[in-house]
């Protein structure tokens, strides 16, 4: 018979039970979703979600990073670094002492461009391996390479992301909705990245540029041309995720370190249950927990020190045999790979 050494619990299993997935501030696109299914219209579902903003208008233009390297290899355009192109043909652009050089397919050199080159074309500018897209494909010197950035006006960048974010399929009013919040989150979200604002993914938003729109993205886009969510005379930094689990959470408890934001507030979600993510559970083993959490010693507990409103994780205590550590509840999310920080946890034997 094996002995057990004391704080030793050989075949714990621990239940982790929780709702939602994301961070849980500012839109649930599942709630969105039901919203326009019980026939809700866009402007309303954005202002339940973002408090007391309005619906405005925005323009401008974007600069999103979507690839780079060595050379940046395009096609389908007419005009590049001043020179006029055949839009049958292919180019590239590469590094030619501290700047950009305009090239052939082959190689043979056909312009300086400066610091960085541009190329335009009818509709879209093909950018190799990678798609078309709209606007202006730059390559910009960095490092010892480029930086390929698509600059391109507001709407069109929302024309290759809504449907990246959201499914097509989904109600055209939910649709309409994640338009509004794709367009408010790029005006304010710059990363200040070398010749870019965003970038092409999560990090950002997902942006695939023309070869991934769809005629019900594109719907939805061009029936809200230019519209923007306004805070004030401000746009507003519309932040959205999947799922709320039931309710959405205030920005001073969802993001570890925020501030209190006026339209940030937490609030119910009534039709989010159709998320196969309102609610869930994870099984995990005390080894894995243990592992996972970088635990002094044995885990023994996890104390919630504090939620949120909704109610997420804000911080958490991790009590080992070995010592103790306070954590917030998105480090708490991300070491377990949880789907939300709100989350209860239950020790089994």
């Amino acid at each position: 018979m094996a002995l057990l050494l004391p704080g030793v619990a050989e075949g714990a299993k621990w239940v982790v039970k929780g709702r939602g997935f994301g961070h849980g501030v500012g839109l649930s696109q599942y709630g969105a979703y039901g919203f326009a299914k019980h026939g809700t219209g866009y402007k309303r579902i954005v202002g339940h979600y973002f408090k007391g903003t309005k619906v405005g208008r925005s323009g401008g233009t974007v600069r999103v990073l979507v690839g780079g390297g060595e050379r940046v290899s395009f096609s389908g355009a007419k005009r590049a670094c001043g020179k006029r192109l055949a839009e049958r043909k292919s180019y590239r652009f590469e590094r030619s002492g501290g700047g950009v050089a305009l090239a052939s397919a082959g190689g043979d050199k056909l312009a300086s461009c400066g610091d960085s080159g541009g190329a335009r074309g009818g509709s879209s500018v093909s950018y190799g391996g990678r798609g078309a897209y709209r606007g202006e494909l730059l390559a910009v010197a960095t490092g010892g390479g480029l930086n390929a950035v698509n600059r391109v006006g507001i709407d069109d960048y929302a024309r290759g992301v809504v449907t990246n974010e959201m499914p097509s399929s989904w109600p055209g009013d939910a649709l309409k909705a994640q338009a509004l919040a794709a367009r408010s989150y790029a005006l304010t979200s710059t990363v200040d990245g070398d010749g870019f604002d965003l970038y092409d993914d999560t990090r950002s938003q997902v942006y695939e540029g023309k070869s991934s729109e769809t005629k019900a993205g594109n719907r939805a886009v061009g029936a809200t041309a230019g519209e923007v969510v306004k805070d004030g005379g401000r746009i507003a930094r519309t932040y959205y995720f999947s799922t709320s689990g039931g309710r959405t959470e205030s920005a001073e408890f969802g993001f570890p370190g925020g501030g209190k934001t006026s339209y940030l507030k937490s609030v119910r979600d009534p039709y989010d249950g159709t998320s196969p993510y309102h609610r869930w559970k994870e099984k995990l083993s005390q080894g894995s927990m243990e592992s996972k959490l970088g635990v002094a010693g044995n885990l023994r507990k996890i104390e919630i020190v504090k939620r949120g409103v909704s109610p997420r994780i804000v911080k958490a205590r991790i009590v080992g045999s070995g010592g103790k550590e306070m954590v917030s509840g998105a480090t708490l999310q991300s070491r377990l790979g949880l789907l939300s920080s709100w989350a209860k946890f239950k020790k089994q034997r």
